[in-house]
């Protein structure tokens, strides 16, 4: 059955505003259901975790069902889920640990494709081991990542290859499972960020062949939490420097402090939401996000297609890259306008993106882009709807003839 526009959006609160959010990789508005699960949890009795009392067992129970939730979601055990603050944080955490590990002459392999969170906190680590660091090169005209490079660039003193699932910068999907394959195939380790590929569509992490798979919980919907995925065995092996008294288990020993319990029970009911935004769904929570997510897919390819199309047809828009498969994501820059100018005039008209380099460093240093502004940003989400889409393309082609 079709995907159900009118019954997602309801979900939204932050909608009745008005406004365009065409800012999903930058993040997205929340569910009312996990509004209302943080709002209840903070109203409720809470205390460190502990089993001697009601409040503390509550505290433990909501970290376990976080764990549980996003390990549904990436096709990972609960065992090996760390949670944190954002994807950026965790990954110097990992980045720290596994650096640690590392010798003079051990390689690593990162990609000009990548947020620079999955760039900065491997070269900073190779640095301090006194390791290499080798690049992958993504294709200039399409925006496709070569898989085949991959061959070249890993051998057996590689000791992590770093690459993203979903490029938020134009939303390129490379064929990761081969990249990791060829990784596997040298001992390496793999770090996939999927914090823009997940939101749109089902993800797998022994599928992608992830050692390690980031995802941020305000990119579907949910609180401004993050999770590194990973077998528990990929853990055990890494100490990250920690307080004394802290727990030293796996994935205890990786997460500092103590946590936002009410927000962990948002990541929770988040997974929740998204496993029936397609209320035909049945089974267990992992197969109802399965069928839930490949329908967000779809109707997310029938507006990317739509948004491509009209911005073909848009005087003065050039959109960069190509990619045979992406995730609903596109950058372009509009003739005669700086994208700070563009984004301000769509913003004024109530449509909502990004411009800049959102962190997508290496790409647009690569193209010669960064001085100039960058570009701006339109990432679609599963709220969206057709005549957003059709708004957008009304205002920039409206800019195009009065410029």
């Amino acid at each position: 059955m079709p995907f159900d526009i009118a019954r997602a959006r309801a979900a939204y609160p932050a909608l009745a505003e008005g406004h365009v959010h065409f800012d999903g990789a930058g993040g997205t508005q929340t569910a009312a259901p996990v509004i209302a699960a943080v709002a209840e949890t903070m109203g409720t009795a809470l205390g460190n975790r502990s089993g001697g009392n009601l409040p503390g067992r509550r505290s433990v129970e909501l970290v376990s069902a976080a764990r549980t939730a996003v390990a549904d979601l990436l096709g990972a055990v609960p065992e090996g889920v760390v949670l944190g603050p954002s994807a950026t944080a965790l990954t110097y955490t990992l980045a720290r640990a596994l650096g640690a590990t590392w010798r003079p002459g051990d390689e690593v392999v990162v990609s000009r494709l990548d947020h620079d969170a999955n760039v900065r906190p491997w070269i900073q680590a190779a640095e301090a081991a006194g390791a290499t660091v080798r690049w992958a090169e993504f294709d200039e005209h399409t925006g496709e990542l070569p898989a085949g490079q991959y061959a070249d660039l890993v051998n057996e003193r590689t000791r992590l290859v770093a690459v993203t699932a979903g490029s938020n910068a134009i939303g390129t999907i490379p064929d990761v499972a081969a990249i990791a394959k060829s990784a596997h195939a040298a001992g390496a380790l793999v770090c996939v960020d999927g914090v823009h590929s997940v939101p749109h569509g089902p993800t797998d992490l022994t599928a992608l062949g992830a050692d390690f798979l980031v995802t941020s919980a305000y990119k579907w919907s949910g609180p401004h939490l993050a999770a590194v995925a990973a077998d528990p065995a990929c853990w055990q092996h890494l100490h990250p420097a920690k307080l004394r008294p802290s727990a030293d288990t796996v994935p205890d020993r990786f997460e500092y402090g103590t946590p936002s319990f009410p927000l962990l029970a948002g990541v929770a009911v988040t997974v929740d939401h998204l496993a029936g935004l397609d209320p035909t769904a049945t089974g267990t929570r992992r197969e109802r996000l399965r069928t839930s997510l490949s329908a967000v897919r779809t109707y997310e390819e029938g507006l990317l297609d739509r948004l491509l199309d009209g911005l073909a047809a848009v005087s003065g828009v050039t959109v960069l890259g190509s990619p045979g498969r992406r995730c609903p994501t596109v950058s372009f820059r509009l003739a005669g306008r700086s994208p700070a100018d563009t984004q301000a005039a769509l913003g004024a008209a109530g449509v909502c993106l990004s411009a800049g380099d959102y962190y997508a460093y290496e790409y647009f240093q690569t193209l010669g882009l960064r001085d100039s502004g960058g570009a701006v940003r339109v990432s679609l989400y599963h709220y969206n709807t057709v005549a957003e889409v059709d708004r957008l393309l009304n205002e920039l082609a409206a800019l195009t003839a009065g410029r």
